[in-house]
């Protein structure tokens, strides 16, 4: 996959017990069946009622554990999701982590002022570019919510962009039950064909319902669009401690993932193997004080992502984000602590990398930070060889107690494979002062700066781009 190893060694690590699994899933089977789920679509409706399960109060779903049972037992462990000239790009099913931007910020903190703004459909283009040029990120998502567009049309443009602007996968979300329609065209348009986006996806539907119990009818039409066509979805239903689900972790997490659940059985009911990616089911938390939805607090714990890992199936967290007003010290802990806890809890895909301000405010330069620390993570978590070529005893015999190793060729050979920063300084305080005195956050910037004005991804062909224009809505 795309030349480098995205296998963690940390990330295998099981945080609950099997029993402590064996609970929460129960609990999970017995919240779908009483109080049971609300769907707002009579096509979902009529295939849970066709499957056997209890439909009353007009929406109301009581699903019986068999029907989640062999929904799980369908469902595909292994996925393979491509680039947009499709060449294998991100596979889920052996313990691989990558890592992209969230979505639809409503602000930013411009690169060349400093100052926050309103984010524009440039903002868009230009995180897209910094996504294709870093080399630890993997798919992108829009990262900001364009004030510059209309509202009936700012999602389809923000697809031309992400088409456009990046090679890598995308992850797109929608409010309406045409978005991933519309998403889905356009994808078809750069891959050839409806057909050949289903042999070789190069993008994920992301879909949000308002809590694990209620799944609305828009966000139901967009998982049944994309199941019967093959198409992967991430399902994640609002969980958030304290609103919508019990401040307890262990309830919170069973109920978020009886709300995922509830959403895979009916892909599956849509189409038998259609691809399903977990949620991290207890990913919210709320500060009571403040009344703000937090992206990094430690109180959730690190067993969310042990639920999906049981059943064997992808996992969609959270990372790389920061409650922080701006990219300064806090931003960059809270982006190192949350990509850690993400990488260790053996999430497969971790977005939100740049947001700041409880997501809405996204940052480029924060961006480009977490690129440097998902490379550190990469190199930390690969794992040691140990070999007998690797002790080096013949060496360390020659060397004797009196030698050193500084001009011994397996010094010279292996010095190259050492991880190298590009942000994190390393030299002497007088090195340093002669290079200017710059801050982890300036270096930041320029770097963020330079890609987006020198980096380019291949351009599509010209029928390509014209048709995404067209499905796009774009101006002439």
């Amino acid at each position: 996959m795309t030349g480098q190893n995205r296998s963690f060694a940390g990330s295998s690590r099981p945080w609950l017990s099997a029993k402590q699994l064996d609970l929460l899933h129960a609990a999970s089977l017995k919240i779908m069946e009483d109080p049971g789920m609300r769907f707002y679509s009579q096509e979902a409706l009529a295939l849970f009622r066709k499957a056997g399960a209890r439909v009353s109060d007009g929406n109301l779903v009581r699903i019986p554990p068999a029907l989640t049972e062999k929904a799980l037992s369908s469902a595909p462990r292994e996925l393979i999701v491509y680039d947009r000239g499709g060449q294998p790009a991100m596979s889920f099913g052996g313990g691989e982590c990558w890592f992209g931007t969230g979505s639809d910020c409503l602000h930013i903190y411009d690169p060349d002022s400093g100052l926050r703004r309103r984010a524009v459909l440039q903002d868009v283009v230009h995180a897209a570019r910094l996504v294709d040029a870093l080399p630890n990120l993997d798919f992108l998502m829009s990262m900001f919510l364009p004030s510059d567009v209309p509202s009936e049309s700012y999602e389809r443009r923000q697809m031309q962009v992400l088409l456009e602007e990046s090679s890598k996968p995308i992850v797109f979300c929608g409010l309406a039950a045409e978005s991933t329609r519309q998403a889905v065209e356009m994808a078809a348009a750069v891959a050839g064909g409806e057909q050949a986006l289903a042999r070789r996806p190069f993008v994920l539907n992301y879909i949000n319902t308002p809590s694990a119990l209620r799944h609305n009818e828009e966000s139901v039409s967009r998982l049944l669009y994309a199941a019967q066509r093959n198409l992967p979805t991430i399902y994640a239903p609002g969980n958030c401690r304290g609103s919508t689900a019990p401040m307890s972790v262990a309830a919170m997490t069973a109920l978020g993932n009886a709300g995922q659940l509830g959403g895979l059985v009916l892909s599956q009911l849509a189409r038998e193997g259609s691809p399903f990616v977990l949620n991290q089911p207890s990913v919210g938390a709320l500060d009571m004080r403040w009344m703000r939805d937090l992206y990094v607090s430690p109180d959730k714990g690190p067993a969310g992502c042990d639920l999906a890992r049981r059943y064997g199936l992808p996992v969609f967290a959270s990372g790389g984000a920061s409650d922080a007003k701006l990219f300064d010290t806090q931003a960059a802990a809270e982006a190192a602590l949350s990509l850690f806890a993400a990488v260790t809890s053996g999430a497969n895909l971790v977005q939100n990398v740049g947001y700041l301000d409880s997501a809405l405010t996204g940052s480029l330069e924060l961006m480009v930070l977490c690129d440097e620390i998902v490379g550190w993570l990469r190199r930390y978590l690969r794992g040691v060889e140990v070999s007998e070529e690797s002790l080096c005893l013949r060496m360390i015999r020659e060397a004797g107690p009196d030698g050193d190793y500084l001009a011994a060729e397996d010094t010279v050979a292996r010095l190259r494979e050492d991880w190298l920063p590009e942000l994190f300084d390393r030299s002497s305080c007088e090195s340093w002062a002669e290079e200017g005195k710059t801050t982890l956050e300036q270096r930041a910037n320029r770097k963020a700066r330079r890609l987006i004005a020198e980096h380019r991804a291949a351009p599509l062909p010209e029928p390509a781009r014209a048709a995404l224009a067209r499905l796009a809505g774009a101006p002439a």
